[in-house]
C-alpha cells in the first residue's frame, strides 16, 4: 500500500473522528454510510483535510474509488451490521484486499468471519480500538488479530494514527483471527471494575460523608500525582468539579444514576467462567451496572429496607488511595489471567508485556502502572501471576490492610463496596494454601457419587457414607 489509500463504512462519531486522523496523518480516504449526510457535515467541518475525503453513494462506489490493494475499515456496530457490510463487500473485492472490523465485535464472531473472508481469497483483520471519540480523532490504543501478511501492508497506517507513549505507537498485532477483539474485550473489562473501584469511592465520601462532589474534586486530583495517575483518575476529578451551567448544580447531582454497557464487560465474564478463570472484580462491577438499570426497584426497597449510611462515617482518605491502588492491581491481575487462559486455548501466544505497553496511551485503562505491569511480565514471576512478582507482592502486602478497613467500614455503615469487597475476597481465596474445596468435593460424592482425590493415595476415591448406605 504505496499510497495507503483507504476506505471507512460507517461514519459515526466514532468513524468521522478516525477518518479526520487518517487525513490529518497523509493519507486519503473514501468515505460511505447509510445515511449521507453524515458524510458532508464531516466534510464540512474538515477544513483543509476536507481535500482528502472523499463521499461515496454506495458500496461499489466506494470500491470503485480506492486503488488497490483496497483497505476498507467497518466502524459499524458490532453483530449483523458487521455481516451485511462484510457480504455487500466480499463480491466487489479482489486477492490481496483487506477488510478491518475496528468495532467492539465478539472474538468467537471475529474468527468465523475471518475464516468466511479468507476462504474467498480476502484478508481480514479484527482490530480493537480503545479511547472512545477523542482517542479516534488524535491517536487511539489499537489491538491487531489477523494473519501477519494481512497486517503488514497496513502497519504503517496504523502506527502513524496510533497514540504514542515516549514515541513509540500503541499499536501491536497479537495473534490470529479474534485475538485482537479478545485482548480489547478483556481492556474493557478491566475498565469496567476500574470504573466501579472509582464509583464506590465517590459513593462513599457522598452517602457516608455526605461530602459535595466539588469537595472530593481535589483527593483525585492530588491521586492522579502519584502512582495511581490514570486517565481515569484524571477526568474523575474534572467530572467531581464540574457544575450544570443551567442550575449551577454539580453535574454529577443531576445525572440519573443508570449506567449503560455494551456487552464487552459482560463478554469478559462469560470468557473468564468458560475458560475456568475467575473475574470476580470484573463481575462485581458488571453486575452493579445491571443493578443500577432497577432504579424503581431501588427507590422502592429504599423505602421498605432503608437507604444511605446506617451512621455517619469519616474515611480515612490516604486508607481510600491505599484501598484503590491494592483493587486496581488485583483488577489488572484477573484480566491478565483471563488474556493467559486464552492464550493458552486458542494458541495465540500471546505477549503480556506488548499489551501493556499498547495500554500506556490512547485507551480508557492507561496508567502509571502499566510500565511496571509490562516490566514484571518481562521478569520471572512464581506461576506467572502478576500478583506474585516481587514489584506487585510488595506493594499489595502494604496496601491491603488499607483495603480491608476501608470495606469493614462500608459494609458495617450499610454502603455498597462489590468491587472493593471482591478485590479482599478474591486477594484472600488465592493465597489459602488448603482451601475450603475439600468439603464442596465431599458433598459432591455424598450427593452424586462423584468421588474425590486424595492428599494420601493416587487414584479417585469415595467415603464412607457411600459403604454406610449400601
Amino acid at each position: 500500500m504505496a499510497t495507503a489509500s483507504m476506505g471507512l463504512i460507517g461514519v459515526g462519531t466514532m468513524g468521522s473522528a478516525l477518518a479526520l486522523n487518517i487525513a490529518e496523518n497523509g493519507h486519503d480516504i473514501a468515505l460511505y454510510n447509510l445515511a449521507p449526510s453524515t458524510i458532508d457535515d464531516l466534510i464540512n467541518g474538515a477544513g483543509e483535510l476536507a481535500t482528502r475525503l472523499t463521499k461515496t453513494n454506495s458500496v461499489a462506489e466506494l470500491v470503485s474509488a480506492m486503488p488497490k490493494p483496497r483497505a476498507i475499515i467497518l466502524l459499524v456496530p458490532a453483530g449483523a451490521p458487521v455481516d451485511m457490510s462484510i457480504d455487500a463487500l466480499l463480491p466487489l473485492l479482489e486477492g490481496g484486499d483487506t477488510i478491518i472490523d475496528g468495532g467492539n465485535s465478539d472474538f468467537r464472531e471475529t474468527q468465523a468471519r475471518t475464516k468466511r473472508v479468507e476462504d474467498a481469497g480476502i484478508n481480514y483483520l479484527g482490530v480493537g480500538v480503545s479511547g472512545g471519540a477523542e482517542g479516534a480523532r488524535h491517536g487511539p490504543s489499537m489491538m491487531v488479530g489477523g494473519s501477519p501478511s494481512a497486517w503488514e501492508p497496513i502497519r504503517p497506517v496504523f502506527e502513524a494514527i496510533a497514540a504514542k507513549h515516549e514515541g513509540t505507537p500503541c499499536v501491536a498485532h497479537f495473534g490470529p483471527d479474534g485475538a485482537g477483539h479478545f485482548v480489547k474485550t478483556v481492556h474493557n473489562g478491566i475498565e469496567y471494575a476500574d470504573m466501579q473501584l472509582i464509583a464506590e469511592i465517590y459513593g462513599l465520601l457522598r452517602d457516608g460523608e455526605g461530602r459535595e462532589p466539588a469537595s472530593i474534586a481535589p483527593m483525585f486530583a492530588r491521586w492522579n500525582d502519584g502512582i495511581l495517575k490514570s486517565y481515569l483518575t484524571e477526568i474523575t476529578s474534572k467530572i467531581l468539579a464540574a457544575v450544570d451551567p443551567e442550575t449551577g448544580k454539580p453535574v454529577l447531582d443531576i445525572i440519573v444514576d443508570k449506567a449503560g454497557q455494551k456487552g464487552t464487560g459482560r463478554w469478559t465474564v462469560i470468557e473468564a467462567i468458560r475458560m475456568g478463570q475467575s473475574a470476580s472484580i470484573i463481575e462485581a462491577a458488571v453486575g452493579a451496572r445491571v443493578l443500577s438499570s432497577e432504579r424503581d426497584t431501588r427507590k422502592v426497597a429504599a423505602g421498605i429496607l432503608g437507604t444511605g449510611a446506617l451512621s455517619a462515617q469519616s474515611f480515612d482518605e490516604d486508607d481510600l488511595e491505599a484501598a484503590f491502588l491494592a483493587a486496581r492491581i488485583l483488577s489488572y491481575a484477573q484480566g491478565f489471567r483471563i488474556l493467559k487462559a486464552a492464550s493458552d486455548e486458542f494458541d495465540w501466544s500471546l505477549d503480556f508485556a506488548q499489551i501493556a505497553e499498547v495500554w500506556r496511551e490512547g485507551c480508557i485503562i492507561r496508567s502509571a502502572l502499566l510500565d511496571d505491569i509490562a516490566t514484571a511480565f518481562r521478569s520471572e514471576m512464581p506461576e506467572g501471576r502478576l500478583i506474585l512478582s516481587d514489584h506487585f507482592a510488595s506493594i499489595l502486602l502494604e496496601k491491603m490492610p488499607a483495603l480491608r478497613r476501608v470495606v469493614a467500614q462500608a459494609v458495617l455503615s450499610g454502603l455498597p463496596v462489590a468491587a472493593l469487597s471482591s478485590a479482599i475476597s478474591w486477594f484472600d481465596e488465592i493465597r489459602q494454601a488448603r482451601g475450603t474445596a475439600d468439603m464442596i468435593q465431599g458433598q459432591r460424592d455424598f450427593f452424586g457419587a462423584h468421588s474425590f482425590l486424595r492428599l494420601d493415595k493416587d487414584g479417585a476415591h469415595h467415603g464412607p457414607w457411600h459403604a454406610e448406605r449400601s
